[in-house]
């Protein structure tokens, strides 16, 4: 299994390197990335016998994230109107159903997914957009990614105490410091293609809250994996599960980082 994490994270570094350098790939790899994490989100949602619009939820998922990609955009804010378009679209549908029982569970989980993860992912897309664009995305991945990877370290070999055992019962106290320690460090080593104004102070303070963002985003998924009854949300990576399993804590991350940049940056 170990051998198994570590092939699969070396792929995905490699893969991800090379994705950022080049424009049109960054958007291809999100947009795969994030079409993958929700259709799996819907299979897992499936198993607890959930009536899902699995395609139709993807369809709104794919537009909202080429929208962003392509910069379409007929008003401002038009992935938003997207959903609310799709919401509206939902609602009708439910016309057609020869029963009322769990509408409102279906509608809600189905816009939960499109906007949990295809819009969260979106931020990726624009945070390439910007000055500085590469640089700051390959940040954000860098400072989240290490701070899973600080918190599997710290908590393979030194966890004791438990985290929050109902939610993930291999997650410790001493895994969330050494993933905060890991994305403290990511964060200070960012600075050779991070802009100007990101001092050395300031990204130690911001790779403190992105570590603590990360975390949490990875702590939300296991709550949402444990409620559906399954270990992983899929098996597309050996070793690491599927492709939400791989961007759920950047699916706190990259908003977050997005409206961080424009405060400082502007």
């Amino acid at each position: 299994m170990i051998a198994k994490r570590i092939f699969t994270s070396l792929f995905l570094i490699l893969l991800v390197g090379i994705s950022i350098a080049v424009n049109w790939l960054t958007n291809f790899t999100i947009i795969i990335f994030a079409l993958i994490a929700l259709y799996e989100f819907f299979t897992m949602i499936e198993k607890k016998d959930i009536e899902i619009f699995k395609y139709f939820g993807i369809g709104v998922g794919l537009m909202v994230l080429l929208s962003v990609g392509i910069r379409f955009e007929i008003t401002r804010g038009w992935e938003l109107l997207l959903i609310t378009l799709a919401l509206l679209s939902l609602i009708l549908i439910q016309f057609k159903r020869y029963e009322n029982s769990g509408v409102i569970i279906s509608l809600s989980t189905t816009i939960f997914g499109v906007f949990y993860i295809t819009w969260f992912m979106s931020f990726l897309i624009k945070l390439r957009y910007l000055n500085y664009g590469a640089g700051l995305l390959a940040a954000v991945v860098l400072i989240t990614k290490a701070g899973d990877i600080g918190a599997y370290l710290f908590g393979s070999r030194f966890g004791r105490h438990m985290l929050i055992t109902r939610i993930s019962p291999n997650k410790t106290r001493e895994g969330f410091f050494g993933g905060l320690l890991f994305s403290a460090l990511a964060a200070l080593a960012s600075k050779i293609f991070m802009p100007p104004y990101f001092s050395y102070s300031h990204l130690l303070i911001l790779g403190l809250f992105l570590g603590a963002l990360g975390q949490l985003g990875d702590l939300s998924e296991s709550l949402m994996k444990r409620d559906c009854g399954v270990k992983d949300s899929g098996k597309i990576f050996p070793g690491l599960g599927g492709a939400l399993d791989c961007i759920d804590s950047l699916l706190f991350t990259a908003p977050v980082f997005y409206f961080w940049v424009l405060h400082f940056g502007t």
